[in-house]
């Protein structure tokens, strides 16, 4: 029952190896001609209303008050983990110095 079973022996044949390539680099000689540039544009490339703008505005106001609200309630969470972790110290030291003396 404990004893381990092996799995039987491979039978397949053994891969003869090819000859091993040589490498011989080639140099790079580049024949065409770089492509021409875009011609420059003078229209900017995004055009802000104020509508738009307003619309930035108070939308990076409400990313950067809910971040500051994630971050503030992580700290509180952090604050009351210690607080709690310093009361349980000083209750059991108090313990353990009434147990000895």
């Amino acid at each position: 029952m404990f004893t381990p079973k092996y799995p039987p022996q491979d039978t397949a044949p053994v891969p003869t190896t090819p000859a091993p390539n040589v490498y011989s680099p080639v140099p790079y000689n580049p024949t065409h001609a770089p492509a021409a540039s875009a011609p420059a544009s003078n229209r900017p490339t995004v055009q802000l209303t104020p509508g738009s703008t307003l619309t930035l505005v108070a939308g990076g106001g409400a990313l950067v008050l809910v971040v500051g609200t994630v971050l503030v309630s992580m700290l509180l969470a952090v604050a009351i983990t210690a607080a709690s972790v310093a009361v349980c110290a000083v209750v059991i030291r108090s313990i353990l110095k009434e147990h000895k003396a």
